[in-house]
């Protein structure tokens, strides 16, 4: 792997950097002076006229004025005299001054906040950014859509009733046979992902980012999980993303002891508060080039990065994103917590990997994310308004000819185990689920230039069926009627063999369902819990408490981020998880 260091933004003054010239001042000695910007604090209105992410990424600072002369800090004086002619177009002569890369940083960070900030809010363009959608304009054509509906249900109740139920039978038909289709190419190719020791002196530098609001609770044990990484630490770049007005958290990171690898990048208030607000501020701090995602709670097996660091040196640049399974470390809890536990067991280990296989645009997770520095940043980042940033970011890496690859590293995570938050996290996941599928519908045409035809219905299906699905369910549980042999309220209108079809469809889907469970429990180690999949019947209506919710908070509060709480469950003790089965055959097919 070629690439270890950050790579310099593309910029038209970067074009044809050379060494500076011989007129740029030096100490007498021959060395840089030497120079603290936070004792000895820099002039504000210089760094004005430098980009600061560039200043951010290569360690410089313009400090103070000497006469005609400006003094530049830099955290490698001699490695920044390349940039002395975009320097000196915009400063006039200088002097290069050594500072301490900590110092400079945080100096740079007081002095160009409100500029970092904007660009963290505004870094994705309009066109594919939720930011521009008319929210107040969607809210009044619900509400306008919501009154011809309940007009034409009050008309003609029964016909509303049959076009309901036909339009969610389509959709559960499409719906299955993606599953399906996912599930067949999972079991049909299931092979292993060789992963070859990586030379250590040709390991990348890879930045964690761990965005971080309100987790007092969890932050030292999160210090405990990131030591236990089997990495060099020279190589290891760990950065804990805290919002500026959160003392708790920040406060019981002060109280901890921070390795020298770690540090804390404190991201200004405005408008927003966002997830993906904090990594694209989080961004311009980073040093890595490979950029990986973790969440507060995740208790990461100890050999993630090494694999990483291997997987993504065997595959050419176009693999910009390797996407790694969760497992929940508490899903014996309670019932909420064994059917998330399934659910997302089969998610990571049936569905996704099967997607890909397929080879269509995945919906990234939030967490156990890595990506190149280069193709993160082509894209524009991540979608700063966006409440589920992770699936808007596996779509566009796919809309720009990059792939996705699931890998065999498994992170352990707190599943969400109590009613009314499990209905507020999922609502957030399915009002962003919303939100992405309207930013990429703007332009159906380029989306279907950009995709294909076969990724394009794929999206539809898996964003835009899954929010139909949900919504329609209520008119769909009514086919269990059926083989319980009670009257359906479309008996008048369609003849029994239609009716016996659709019920037989939904009875099949179901089966689906549980068939996912199965084969993700089994994969997970955890086949004991399957026995509970059933009971998912009862579980996945609740889906349609947190839509209502959802929909109603897309018009009325879009970028507005549902906090999930955690810390309610320990983690267990930290030990290697094992990867998934390799061979299809482990799961009796």
């Amino acid at each position: 792997m070629t690439e270890e260091f950050l790579p310099l933004r593309s910029d038209p003054l970067d074009q044809g950097a050379r060494p500076g010239p011989a007129s740029a001042e030096w100490a007498s000695d021959g060395e840089p002076t030497f120079i603290d910007p936070i004792r000895q604090a820099p002039d504000p209105s210089l760094a004005a006229g430098l980009d600061p992410v560039f200043a951010l990424t290569q360690g410089l600072l313009p400090w103070r004025r000497t006469g005609a002369v400006t003094v530049v800090l830099a955290a490698d004086p001699r490695a920044a005299h390349r940039y002395l002619p975009r320097l000196e177009s915009h400063l006039g002569p200088v002097r290069l001054a050594r500072a301490a890369p900590e110092a400079l940083e945080r100096a740079l960070a007081a002095i160009a906040a409100h500029p970092l900030v904007g660009e963290a809010e505004r870094r994705r363009p309009n066109p594919l950014s939720c930011r521009s959608l008319p929210g107040l304009r969607l809210g009044r054509l619900a509400i306008g859509a919501g009154i011809v509906f309940l007009t034409l249900v009050l008309a003609f109740p029964l016909a509303v009733f049959a076009t309901l139920a036909l339009a969610g039978s389509l959709v559960l038909l499409l719906s299955a046979a993606l599953k399906f289709a996912a599930a067949w190419a999972t079991l049909r190719r299931d092979l292993p992902v060789e992963i070859t020791p990586v030379v250590p002196a040709r390991l990348p530098v890879i930045s964690l980012l761990v965005p971080l609001y309100r987790e007092r609770e969890v932050a030292t044990s999160l210090l405990r999980h990131m030591e236990a990484l089997d990495y060099p630490r020279d190589r290891l770049d760990l950065c804990l993303v805290v919002e500026d007005d959160d003392a708790l958290t920040r406060a019981a990171l002060d109280a901890a002891r921070l390795p020298h690898w770690a540090r804390i990048v404190e991201v200004p208030g405005r408008t927003i508060r966002t997830k993906p607000r904090a990594l694209n501020y989080a961004l311009n701090f980073a040093r890595g080039s490979i950029i990986g995602i973790y969440d507060a709670e995740d208790v990461p097996a100890p050999d993630q990065l090494r694999c990483v660091a291997a997987i993504f040196a065997r595959r050419d640049p176009s693999t910009a994103c390797l996407q790694g399974a969760l497992d929940y470390h508490n899903g014996e809890r309670n019932w909420i917590a064994r059917c998330f536990t399934l659910e997302y067991a089969g998610w990571f280990r049936v569905l996704l990997p099967g997607l890909e296989r397929l080879e269509l645009a995945l919906p990234l997770g939030g967490t156990t994310l890595f990506l190149r520095r280069g193709a993160l940043e082509a894209v524009g980042g991540w979608d700063a308004h966006n409440v589920t940033e992770d699936a808007d970011l596996g779509i566009l890496l796919a809309r720009h000819g990059f792939r996705t690859e699931m890998i065999p590293i498994i992170t352990q995570e707190e599943a969400n185990a109590r009613l009314w938050p499990w209905v507020r996290q999922r609502s957030r996941w399915l009002k962003g689920y919303a939100i992405t599928w309207a930013v990429h519908m703007r332009d159906p045409w380029a989306l279907w230039r950009d995709l294909g035809p076969r990724r394009f219905w794929g999206f539809q299906v898996m964003l835009l069926g899954s929010l139909l699905q949900i919504a329609l369910a209520p008119i769909l549980w009514s086919f269990w009627l059926v083989p319980l042999g009670l009257p359906h309220p479309l008996a008048p209108l369609l003849s029994p063999v239609v009716l016996v079809a659709l019920s037989t469809l939904f009875l099949a889907s179901f089966v689906l369902d549980l068939a996912y469970a199965w084969m993700g429990a089994r994969r997970a180690g955890k086949a004991d819990l399957a026995l509970w999949a059933p009971t998912l019947a009862i579980y996945f209506p609740l889906a349609t408490l947190a839509l209502a919710k959802a929909l109603w908070e897309a018009a009325r509060r879009p970028f507005h981020w549902d906090k999930t709480a955690h810390g309610f469950d320990r983690a267990p003790p930290l030990t290697p998880l094992p990867a998934p089965s390799p061979h299809p055959a482990a799961d009796g097919s």
